[in-house]
């Protein structure tokens, strides 16, 4: 008994000691001023600030000028940051940590271990090669320091992280279940693919192996391209981030002529630059005007708020300034940008044929603009899953300590007014990998646009 609790006193002094190593730069003052910034932005920029539930958000940020004050370092106040930055459950609205402090995800010493939302359950779907006997591919966590995976996502995991949509919220909780920083301890629970369950004490510190299993897949090309049956091109646009991509698909316009159907994957587009998507977009289709999302950002004139404070609703009627003074007042008055299509001359042919754009939870920003400029495309289908659901344009400042943030300022729709932020765009048909699609490594979505396009190619 004396044995066991000299170990325990010794891994504690461990643990400790590895805590007592964070950056303690921040003094109360610095805090609070962090919070406050941080707030007024949010107050002054936030495009969703209609969103949200004001009451909660101002007796939050009262509470929190003493919390972020009794917070031990610099780690543990951005974590109390992230932690009210989240209560806007916005994709593109983030508090991001100083250089030197940096989260570990997958290492834990001896053992590596990456995690992923397969059917909605955190599987392991790698870990390091010499434990993938102990921990099979496919095992699922069940349970993490004495409760239910669910259980401890909602109340240590999914507080802290900003997402816009549900779903993706789910894989960012389930991808960083276990991330912490050096000497964090997790004890959790697994249930292996027969069934069998396993408990394991994992402590966050550098893995030396570096072999993993199964492999890293080959980094994904700008853009990938290659032939399937029935002379259907697949062709990758993984980011719209590099212009690069627009030559590249230049380059493979003799092939493509030969197309009789055509498959473009967005699934890991995480966007960039809108025009360089519609770059490649005035290539698929035959019409010369395309219509992109809508935009608007909130305005504050503060006369109008001064004098929107003494309107009531009945004063607005048939009366414009009234309106806009009551608006101001209330944080809802927006300037909505010049829309106008894209109009384009293309004097190279065009490849029209039966297209499906396969899409997921990481299609995001940019390729969401893509997706929308397509909408109207009839020979196209989008196929998959939900696409990110966050786009719009940060405004970037920074903290105490050399932490960031950002905030949304713009609001993009559908040109007839249809929100995808915060709901995604929808696929026309929804294919959702399962489990043993991942361990036999089949690609259902691929495979179900294959068969699709056989079927209009008849």
């Amino acid at each position: 008994m004396i044995k066991k609790f000299n170990l325990l006193f010794v891994c504690s002094l461990l643990f400790f000691s590895v805590k007592a190593q964070m950056p303690n730069t921040l003094s109360a003052a610095d805090k609070v001023f962090g919070l406050s910034k941080f707030w007024q932005e949010v107050n002054y920029n936030f495009i969703f600030l209609h969103k949200v539930d004001r009451k909660m958000w101002d007796s939050t940020y009262k509470k929190m000028i003493t919390d972020v004050q009794r917070t031990k370092n610099d780690y543990e106040y951005y974590r109390e940051m992230q932690k009210f930055c989240a209560l806007l459950k916005d994709g593109h609205t983030n508090v991001y940590f100083p250089k030197g402090i940096e989260q570990m995800n997958t290492m834990f010493g001896d053992y590596r271990l990456f995690i992923e939302n397969i059917d909605d359950r955190a599987i392991i779907v790698r870990t390091n090669l010499s434990k993938k006997n102990e921990i099979p591919v496919g095992s699922e966590i069940i349970e993490v320091n004495g409760k239910s995976t669910q259980k401890y996502i909602d109340e240590a995991v999914a507080p802290y992280i900003s997402s816009s949509t549900d779903y993706v919220l789910k894989d960012m909780c389930i991808s960083g279940l276990l991330r912490g920083m050096e000497g964090d301890r997790y004890h959790i629970k697994i249930k292996k693919p027969g069934g069998k369950v396993a408990a394991f004490t994992l402590t966050h510190r550098a893995t030396e192996e570096k072999e993993v299993y199964p492999d890293f897949e080959p980094a994904r090309k700008l853009l990938d391209f290659s032939w399937q049956q029935n002379q259907v091109a697949y062709m990758a646009l993984n980011s719209f981030g590099d212009k690069k991509i627009d030559s590249l698909f230049i380059e493979k316009l003799p092939e493509l002529y030969k197309a009789r159907g055509l498959i473009i994957d967005l699934r890991y587009n995480g966007g960039g630059n809108t025009e360089v998507g519609t770059a490649i977009l005035k290539y698929l289709t035959n019409d010369t005007i395309l219509f992109g999302s809508k935009s608007r950002s909130r305005m504050h004139i503060p006369s109008y708020k001064a004098w929107g404070k003494f309107m009531e609703i009945p004063d607005t009627t048939g009366n414009a300034w009234a309106k806009k003074a009551w608006l101001s007042y209330n944080d809802s008055y927006y300037y909505d940008f010049e829309y106008s299509a894209d109009t384009f001359k293309l004097d190279a042919k065009r490849i029209v044929v039966p297209t499906v754009i396969l899409t997921g939870h990481n299609t995001a920003s940019a390729a969401e603009d893509f997706l929308i400029y397509a909408d109207n495309q009839k020979h196209m289908k989008k196929m998959g899953a939900n696409t990110f659901g966050s786009t719009g344009q940060p405004f970037m400042f920074g903290l105490p300590g050399g932490g960031s943030a950002r905030i949304c300022t713009k609001q993009d729709t559908y040109p007839d007014g249809r929100e995808f932020v915060g709901y995604g765009i929808k696929p026309d048909m929804e294919v959702k990998p399962t489990l043993n699609d991942y361990i036999q490594k089949t690609d259902p979505v691929m495979a179900k646009a294959i068969d699709y396009l056989e079927q209009q190619l008849k």
